[in-house]
């Protein structure tokens, strides 16, 4: 508890969060303040939580917007997945911005009431929400919805009263309080306190723990016994941006699987060593590999300024350039730092830390912590952050006019938050339907097996786990791990973080790193919680990291932090809270908020989380859904009109290539039924840049010499008048 207020405080001091800054801060920022806090009392689903996070900003945008002639609302007067809102606008205002901050208030208010009133920490949130809307001087009583009235409450209230009833038909289940519908684990649940994986049935799918004490990331223990996969279907919400050209149909044992941005499936290992069995082992034992950097006490420095780290230019494409990109033996990714910051014009100062400090911080400042506001969440305090800096110009990327900070908070929350919504139904969905496996399980199932490097020695398998000499080797006659029976002769051992065993009190003592049956490996997690809830294909935490660093850059329109820099102090013996550390001061910094990302990628390796194929994956799915969600949002904001996208359409056809590169042909084939009679394509503002009328339906087209890059609408009629609409990439 001691080392949990430490933590916190730290990082609000850190990221100068104060909530008591009401008079410096918009309504907005206050109420985001509110819900984030929420989220930390709350348990800790990300899924969840990027859905509340988007519609509570969503919801300040209506409220924001229905006192303007334009824009106009998001979800008023819309129809959005299968539910339309009534909205025939209000009186027009005699005093806008106080009423505008009147109906933002009470539309939050009421949503984080509802939204939280089973949470455990649900007394805390409502005083704390409470509390603030008696600082504003606004009545909680007052609860009519009469939003023709032109009361600024009512007003909000009735926005908050379309959200409830807009996410109670959103798919995300919300009324039954978002447990699974039909998703069930084939594997039998893992015992990580007992040695090996014995009872593993498929290792290339996901498998459930099983713990006497889980305690979730915000803190809250969850009842004994085997822990259920969070939020495994759902792909099947409503989203912000993705629409039905970027969605994937997927069924297994008569269940419907939506998946968004599919990247295909994970490497699957095999008993005979075959297919993608070589990526499988080499991705798993790499996490091993890594675990050894979880000490201080090796004598490797680093410097971790932007001098020597960031500044990756480009992820890898295949398996060949995934294992180039990712240093096996000494930790870490291409990035060659930067020459100076730009902001200044001087080199940046270096940093020299021990690697093993630099590791460990990073492990549990990106897993959030304890008294987590969940990865989305985290984006927001750091959105917040840069906020909160001086040098920070609030012009809509960067250019335009300069907009005060209300209409600059609600237009980057709004932004943000969608991009995160859809990162977890993308992300989500694709862990529902691969049902990958997670490292504390593969590697146990590997080193079960054997070594796979040579047929001629001990304990040859060809799915075992590689051998690599100071890391993964056999225990032999003599070693200290034998046995006094010799009983482990011939099992792996790995040069680890040795495990929660070792650290009898984490006020003062760290595990370290020494060798250790492989059997008994462990996460660089707590006992109580160990590894996510939730398959590992893709890394959540790089789908909505990188698409948070796009949607950042894009909305500031500069890639760097303010100043050239962002940072985060992790004090002496203070910030590490299931062990001790670090053994100095350690800041964290980034030049820009890609590099920010970036780390946060490798931070889950070095946590024992992901291995490399759950990375790279998420982060381009990222980087896609972080440039559509800014996009769909400008369009918003500058009331272009365009086909709604997340609506079904009668009329299918498939669309190749897409993405296409620029100048090369786009194939456009309907379905065996249908035909093509018109083709418009459209960019986000609704400007035609190609259209084609057939006066006899054609069966198929193909399109030559394709537009310049950007991100189009494809819209294709036929002959009965039916109406697709396609998003188009061109690269």
């Amino acid at each position: 508890m001691i080392r949990s207020l430490i933590l916190t405080i730290l990082f609000l001091v850190s990221f100068a969060f104060e909530n008591n800054a009401q008079v410096q801060h918009s309504i907005a920022r206050q109420w985001n303040e509110v819900l984030l806090d929420a989220i930390r009392n709350d348990f800790a689903r990300p899924t969840v939580h990027a859905r509340n996070l988007f519609h509570v900003s969503a919801a300040m945008y209506d409220a924001w917007t229905v006192y303007s002639d334009e824009p106009a609302p998001w979800l008023l007067g819309n129809t959005r997945g299968n539910f339309t809102s009534v909205y025939s606008g209000i009186p027009v205002s005699t005093d806008i911005e106080n009423d505008r901050e009147m109906a933002i208030s009470y539309a939050v208010y009421r949503l984080i009431l509802h939204r939280f009133e089973f949470s455990p920490g649900s007394i805390k949130i409502r005083n704390e929400a409470f509390s603030l809307m008696m600082d504003l001087g606004y009545d909680p009583n007052v609860t009519g919805t009469d939003y023709r009235s032109g009361d600024p409450a009512q007003v909000g209230n009735y926005i908050a009263s379309q959200y409830i009833a807009f996410g109670l038909t959103d798919g995300s289940n919300e009324q039954l309080d978002y447990i699974n519908q039909y998703y069930s684990p084939v594997n039998p649940p893992l015992v990580p306190t007992r040695s090996g994986n014995p009872q593993i049935i498929d290792p290339n799918r996901w498998q459930p723990l099983f713990l006497d004490n889980f305690i979730d990331q915000s803190g809250n223990p969850i009842p004994v016994g085997q822990i259920s996969f969070l939020s495994p279907e759902w792909g099947n919400v409503t989203p912000f941006a993705m629409g039905t050209s970027d969605r994937k149909f997927n069924e297994r044992d008569g269940d419907t699987y939506w998946t968004y941005m599919d990247p295909g499936p994970p490497p699957f290992i095999q008993e005979d060593g075959e297919g993608t069995s070589e990526q499988y082992q080499w991705g798993f034992s790499l996490v091993a590999i890594w675990s050894a950097h979880l000490t201080p006490n090796d004598g490797v420095m680093w410097d971790i300024s932007p001098r020597s780290l960031g500044n990756v230019t480009q992820l890898p494409s295949s398996a060949e350039e995934m294992q180039a990109y990712y240093d096996l033996i000494n930790g870490g990714d291409p990035g060659t730092g930067y020459a100076v910051n730009p902001y200044t014009g001087a080199p940046y100062e270096p940093q020299m830390v021990k690697r093993g400090d630099y590791t460990r911080v990073l492990a549990e400042f990106w897993a959030d912590g304890p008294d987590s506001e969940t990865p989305p969440g985290h984006w927001f305090t750091i959105l917040n952050y840069v906020n909160d800096q001086p040098e920070l110009v609030k012009r809509f990327k960067g250019e335009g006019p300069l907009l005060d900070d209300l209409e600059w908070d609600i237009k980057t929350y709004f932004t943000l938050g969608g991009a995160m919504h859809d990162c977890a139904i993308a992300a989500w969905g694709v862990k529902g339907w691969y049902d990958y496996i997670r490292p504390v399980s593969a590697i146990r199932y590997m080193a079960d097996k054997g070594q796979s490097t040579d047929p001629g020695d001990l304990s040859y398998h060809p799915a075992g786990i590689p051998l690599l000499e100071g890391y993964i080797e056999l225990v032999r006659e003599g070693d200290p791990l034998a046995g006094p029976q010799g009983n482990n002769i011939g099992k792996i051992k790995l040069m680890a973080w040795k495990g929660p065993d070792y650290i009898p009190n984490p006020e003062v003592d760290y595990a370290d790193v020494d060798w250790i049956l492989a059997e008994n490996w462990w996460p660089y997690q707590r006992p109580t919680f160990v590894t996510p809830p939730f398959a590992g294909y893709v890394s959540g935490h790089s789908t909505y990291s990188r698409a948070a660093a796009e949607v950042l850059t894009m909305i500031t329109g500069d890639p760097y932090f303010p100043r050239g820099m962002g940072e985060f102090i992790a004090r002496k013996n203070e910030f590490l809270v299931f062990e001790e550390g670090p053994s100095e001061d350690v800041i964290l910094q980034w030049a820009t908020y890609r590099d920010a990302s970036d780390q946060t990628s490798l931070s889950r390796i070095w946590g024992g989380i992901h291995p490399p194929a759950d990375d790279i994956p998420g982060r381009k799915m990222g980087i896609k859904i972080g440039l559509l969600a800014f996009q769909t949002a400008e369009k918003i904001f500058n009331n272009a009109v365009i086909t709604s996208l997340d609506e079904p359409f009668s009329a299918t056809a498939e669309i190749f290539p897409n993405p296409v590169k620029e100048g090369s042909p786009v194939r456009i084939q309907p379905d065996p039924s249908g035909d093509i009679s018109e083709i418009k394509v459209m960019d986000l503002q609704g400007k035609i840049h190609r259209e084609l009328t057939f006066p006899s339906p054609v069966s198929s087209l193909t399109i030559e010499g394709f537009l310049s890059s950007g991100l189009y609408i494809l819209q294709v009629s036929n002959s009965r008048g039916e109406i697709s609409s396609f998003r188009l990439i061109v690269k």
